[in-house]
């Protein structure tokens, strides 16, 4: 049995918890309602843009891993990334927090940019 949150809770709950804290959540594109994953683009307008996901580990665990990190050179290569992500996996929901330390909404320390 599957004991994860049903990912629109998940989603929901992040957007919630971001923009309580006076930041801004957003969904960019919604994947499957109970048992999609998620994308969680990390961002603000001090550092690059970041791009979590949860990965599946040989003990059964699934991780937030850093996937994908912006660069300011060639800003459109992120975005593109994040599309042919939503291409490779229909069920993938793709959300965007714009708040310092975004990090810190899915449980790990922040990336060094």
């Amino acid at each position: 049995m599957d004991d994860r949150i049903p990912a629109h809770l998940e989603v929901g709950g992040l957007i919630r918890a971001v923009e309580g804290q006076g930041g801004f959540g957003m969904v960019i594109s919604k994947g499957e309602r109970t048992a999609g994953t998620l994308l969680v683009v990390c961002c603000n307008r001090a550092t690059p843009a970041r791009a979590y996901e949860r990965m599946p580990q040989l003990d059964g665990q699934r991780k937030w891993t850093l996937t994908k990190v912006q660069d300011p050179d060639s800003p459109a290569d992120f975005n593109e990334y994040c599309q042919r992500r939503g291409a490779q996996d229909a069920d993938l929901w793709v959300i965007e927090l714009d708040i310092e330390n975004a990090e810190r909404f899915i449980g790990i320390e922040p990336a060094d940019s």
